[in-house]
């Protein structure tokens, strides 16, 4: 069973981010020619999230470990999953049922400031 930990998330954020600068590389290179500049707007869109998200959840990795910041990170976590990976799968199939997802990982994503936020707020 996976246990959730700082380190679990440190490999998570780790992987996304060898992801995000794969993902953003293969758009700029690889899919330019294959998708509309709006698909590729949104993969930027995903790409830019996913990112901003990583960089938060190793951030949030050095802070003194508590349940608030373990939720906060898991909520980033599935907030990537979720918004960024559904961007992806619209962006290159143009199955737009997908993008009802987006959302979800959006709340995700509010989600996880909401922990940070009242962990910031609780330690004085």
């Amino acid at each position: 069973m996976l246990k959730l930990n700082t380190k679990s998330f440190t490999l998570f954020a780790a992987l996304s981010g060898f992801l995000t600068v794969i993902l953003g590389a293969f758009a700029a290179h690889g899919l330019k020619g294959s998708l509309s500049s709006y698909e590729l707007d949104i993969w930027k869109t995903a790409v830019l999230y996913q990112f901003v998200h990583t960089i938060v959840i190793l951030q949030v990795s050095q802070m003194k470990t508590s349940t608030l910041l373990i939720r906060s990170q898991l909520w980033f976590s599935v907030g990537i999953l979720l918004f960024s990976g559904s961007l992806y799968l619209l962006a290159v199939t143009g199955v737009t049922k997908l993008g009802m997802f987006t959302p979800l990982g959006g709340i995700c994503f509010l989600l996880g400031w909401i922990y940070l936020i009242v962990q910031v707020v609780k330690n004085k």
